[in-house]
């Protein structure tokens, strides 16, 4: 085991100064993502000689809302927002999301920065010592094509080649809520801040999330999240949905419905939001819409019922 230094610095600023000036240097803070990659030595290019607590930083847990935002402070547990009544009630998809993270004890650490910066999700990519030195590090091939591709696995295609998902839950709910990420360097839309590259966002060398910012939605729309997976109580989703829309009249004036689970990124169900508009929500809509959601699925031999099982979830959360 290589030594690691450890720091706890004051400000965000001085946790910038210290992760810019230290190449191997990591952000921890609930460290239930990270600590995992470092005691499994799966990513050889990732070998952390120093690790930041921001935990310790003052004022970086918190959910308030100001200005028609609700801002969400990058060091806030998952269960602190899946208990928050503001967010259950106005943010519904995101309290739903996170009340779904894997178990109890991992809601109590983890952090909603830490869950939207965790990389993809694979038994190839993730496995201990670097046994399968896949495409995604620098490898060949993708395992998963030839392999085990049953669970954790894309059904929209492997772009550069790799298969693997996005294993976040709240990733869904905050890019269907439209939500910004608030960096120490910029303003991110949560749809853009999701990437297919190694380590699966656009974070740069010395950039930390700063706070999660949602427009506070109009009180004539809804939004709710489900997730099936085979352990419900902690496994990360077979597949995933989150969706928000807007009523006038009885029928749907806009939407937005994002799948996870079943890509390396989120996934927008652009097809289905088209064929929502205009429609009141019942159940033969929304099974419609279902359907639409996974019309360009391209799954592999071994998770095609996960074409079947994301339509479920975006009706089951469209009726939500």
């Amino acid at each position: 085991m290589q030594p690691i230094k450890y720091y706890e610095p004051k400000t965000l600023d001085d946790a910038v100064k210290i992760l810019t000036t230290i190449p191997d240097a990591a952000i921890i803070a609930g460290g239930t993502e990270l600590l995992h990659v470092i005691r499994q030595n799966c990513l050889p290019t990732f070998q952390p000689t120093a690790l930041i607590n921001i935990k310790k930083i003052p004022g970086l847990s918190y959910i308030k809302e100001e200005g028609g935002t609700l801002k969400i402070g990058p060091a806030t547990t998952l269960v602190d927002i899946a208990n928050n009544e503001t967010v259950k009630t106005k943010y519904r998809a995101l309290a739903m999301a996170a009340a779904h993270v894997a178990s109890p004890l991992i809601r109590n650490m983890g952090t909603i920065a830490g869950n939207i910066c965790q990389d993809v999700w694979c038994w190839y990519y993730r496995a201990s010592d670097n046994q399968f030195n896949c495409i995604r590090k620098g490898g060949a091939i993708c395992y998963a094509i030839g392999g085990d591709n049953r669970y954790y696995h894309s059904i929209f295609g492997g772009p550069r080649g790799c298969y693997a998902v996005c294993p976040s839950d709240t990733a869904p709910a905050l890019v269907a809520l439209n939500a910004t990420i608030v960096t120490t360097k910029r303003n991110i839309p949560a749809e853009n801040f999701f990437t297919e590259l190694q380590p699966g966002n656009v974070l740069e060398k010395g950039e930390i999330v700063k706070e999660i910012q949602i427009p506070t939605p109009p009180a004539t729309s809804k939004s709710a999240f489900m997730k099936a997976a085979i352990r419900p109580s902690i496994d990360f989703a077979l597949a995933s949905a989150a969706v928000w829309y807007n009523i006038s009249g009885g029928n749907v004036t806009e939407s937005r419905i994002v799948l996870g689970g079943v890509y390396l990124t989120p996934k927008r169900a652009k097809a289905a939001e088209d064929f929502l508009k205009g429609k009141a929500i019942t159940g033969e809509t929304a099974a419609a819409a279902g359907k639409q959601a996974v019309i360009d699925a391209i799954p592999m031999v071994g998770n095609a019922y996960k074409k079947s099982v994301a339509a479920a979830m975006v009706t089951k959360a469209l009726l939500a």
